[in-house]
């Protein structure tokens, strides 16, 4: 298996499933309610917010793998549309899900050369660093969604 097909597949494994954590968006995220999502813990970012900032940075790497101009700004990645019902959180998931299917199938058609090349600009490093930092950044906010979400639903079964 090439290089990019292992990132594309390590990639896709954070989102959907089969990695060494047994852990991925797409399991903790599927059953939640909206309320949930928007449910503040603590000082914490909310589950909605969090998948949202997650995904930004794939949204924008996306676009350059399509060929466009890298576009994006650390401010932006917190700044989601207001969820305030089902359909809003349905929404936002399913264009999470199909962007990450894309992008994923955009990693593995790279020629292993790209993956050495200046991403959009020098100072942003490689592709394959970017990629990787991606990744990274999606299990690092995982965690953090799991285990708000652990203590939503501990919250909610207490409740009833």
């Amino acid at each position: 298996m090439s290089l990019s097909k292992q990132i594309a597949k390590h990639f896709r494994e954070i989102y959907f499933g089969g990695n060494w954590t047994c852990s991925n968006l797409k399991d903790n995220l599927t059953a939640l309610t909206w309320q949930q999502v928007t449910t503040k813990v603590h000082s914490f970012n909310t589950i909605a917010v969090l998948v949202y900032h997650t995904h930004y940075y794939v949204k924008v790497t996306l676009k350059v793998l399509e060929g466009e101009a890298l576009n994006a700004k650390d401010e932006f990645s917190f700044n989601i549309p207001p969820v305030q019902s089902q359909n809003d959180w349905e929404i936002l998931l399913h264009e999470v899900w199909t962007e990450a299917e894309k992008f994923a199938g955009l990693i593995e058609a790279l020629p292993e050369s790209k993956l050495w090349e200046s991403f959009s600009d020098e100072k942003y490093g490689t592709y394959y660093r970017n990629l990787h930092g991606i990744i990274e950044h999606a299990h690092y906010h995982l965690g953090q969604i799991s285990l708000i979400r652990k203590i939503i639903l501990e919250q909610n079964s207490v409740e009833n």
